[in-house]
């Protein structure tokens, strides 16, 4: 088994390789002067099983280039398997048609990965379930769940109410609010466009109560942030965020400081920037762990879904 190292997170690349307690494959990604992807590998990999660490997260396009090369010379280099391991995929949200004339982003990178040269996708926290079947290859959707749930019994204490801050999001915060055996409420929003919602009713009595939101990805932060001040105006005590990818566009960082967010929460499948490190309210958690165990399995044939029970 072998771990390749693109550039978009190689600090959890690292932590993975630890983890497993071997060395990340030596390799030069890099640009030439008008900005095309090279790369060569400078180790051996004819039959190797490969696993190639990147997330698609900013600059998605430059990211994905990467990988997409990574996989190709890969595949001419005659790696025996080859598995994409996509901590955040981006295009995620592109998982359908939203109107005329628009495109599914989501099946057409799902297309490029494999005619790159995949053979098998690992990803965390997916979107949307039927970005699954985009994929004619193997895909293991990992689940933040594990980490939040023991992070929220070490931190959070007792008397919690889990939200979901939309009803979309209400089988992953189930899934949570199962686990640490707490009260489940959802916020019912009305989004006019990408980027701008406005919370209309909260299902469920949080007078109170500590809310925690759980969801798979904050970018504005403006959901967030909006759905966290409707909490506290229904009467919780306090409002936290636990989030699985970080992507904090524009000021979302500045956005989130300034809300009555007692803490947001997100794992490193985006690596984290220097305006997160000063927010005082944005803690990070690492995912390295759950992602080596489940690399460890995929190349021992064994099960991944028991990771999860």
């Amino acid at each position: 088994m072998k771990i390749l190292a693109c550039n978009s997170n190689r600090p959890l690349a690292e932590a993975i390789a630890e983890y497993l307690t071997i060395s990340i494959t030596k390799a030069s990604i890099r640009r030439f002067s008008d900005m095309e992807v090279f790369v060569e590998i400078h180790e051996n990999v004819r039959g190797e099983d490969v696993f190639v660490v990147q997330s698609t997260c900013a600059p998605a396009n430059d990211n994905l280039m990467e990988l997409l090369v990574t996989l190709d010379a890969l595949r001419r280099g005659s790696a025996r398997r080859i598995t994409a391991v996509i901590p955040y995929f981006g295009y995620a949200r592109q998982d359908r048609k939203s109107g005329p004339r628009t495109p599914i982003s989501a099946k057409l990178v799902a297309n490029l990965i494999t005619t790159a040269g995949a053979d098998r996708v690992v990803t965390l926290d997916l979107h949307s379930g039927q970005i699954q079947g985009f994929f004619d290859i193997p895909l293991d959707n990992l689940y933040a769940a594990p980490v939040f749930t023991n992070d929220l019994r070490a931190h959070a204490g007792e008397g919690l109410m889990v939200v979901s801050p939309d009803v979309g999001g209400v089988v992953r915060a189930r899934a949570i609010a199962k686990r640490i055996d707490a009260d489940l409420a959802i916020i019912d929003k009305r989004r006019e466009r990408a980027g701008v919602s406005e919370v209309m009713n909260i299902i469920g009595d949080v007078r109170g109560r500590r809310c925690v939101m759980v969801d798979d990805i904050v970018d504005s932060a403006g959901t967030l942030c909006n759905a966290a001040e409707a909490l506290t105006k229904a009467g919780a005590v306090s409002v936290s965020a636990y989030v699985t990818h970080g992507v904090l566009s524009g000021g979302a960082v500045a956005r989130v400081t300034a809300s009555p967010l007692k803490e947001l929460v997100i794992t490193d499948s985006i690596p984290s920037t220097e305006a997160m490190k000063m927010a005082g309210n944005i803690r990070q958690i690492t995912i390295a762990p759950l992602m080596a165990e489940s690399i460890q399995r995929i190349s021992e044939e064994r099960s991944v879904s028991s990771l999860f029970d």
